[in-house]
């Protein structure tokens, strides 16, 4: 059965370092939509047993960033797709940390250089819990995909720029996302 822990156990971390995607959630404090992703590609850091981070890339939207902005709440689900079944979820308060931001030299050694990267973002947990995963099915992990690299490796850095200008500016319900690290116009 469940239970709730003060912080990121040893067996918890090496249960992390093992999953090879986890899913991060963001909400907007009035109404709005709830924004849900899947992450993968060795992006995930276990920091301190109460800190953790992870090195996002550009996409279509930032609503993670626009979310914590707004109001940090964020959690992260792992659940087991091989080996024994167990679901963890860690609450916490994020926050968005931008190339150029104070603390990105700091924490951009910790994760894989890679074409692409847009921010970390780093939560203080306020809660860790475990649930069983009876129900979630086994899988196999095959490998990463490669086309998300490949995409940013061809738009070259002002095509990333431009692009994260016409999409990742504001959140699908208007809310503003971090911009430092990108180039004034």
């Amino acid at each position: 059965m469940g239970k709730v822990l003060p912080h990121i156990t040893d067996g918890l971390r090496g249960f992390i370092e093992r999953q090879h995607v986890f899913f991060v959630a963001t909400a907007p404090l009035a109404g709005g939509h709830v924004n849900l992703s899947p992450k993968g590609m060795d992006s995930f850091r276990v920091l301190t047993p109460t800190t953790v981070a992870y090195l996002d890339s550009v996409g279509s939207g930032n609503e993670t960033a626009a979310h914590v902005l707004e109001n940090g709440r964020i959690t992260f689900m792992f659940c087991a797709l091989e080996g024994p079944a167990l679901i963890l979820r860690l609450y916490g308060r994020g926050q968005t940390v931008r190339p150029g931001d104070a603390g990105w030299d700091a924490l951009a050694p910790h994760f894989p250089s890679r074409a692409g990267v847009r921010q970390i973002i780093v939560a203080e947990l306020t809660r860790v819990q475990t649930s069983c995963g009876d129900g979630v099915p086994i899988y196999s992990y095959t490998g990463e995909r490669s086309q998300l690299v490949e995409w940013a490796m061809a738009k070259g850095p002002a095509g990333l720029e431009a692009y994260q200008r016409e999409n990742n500016v504001r959140s699908i319900d208007g809310l503003p996302t971090p911009t430092t690290g990108l180039r004034q116009a």
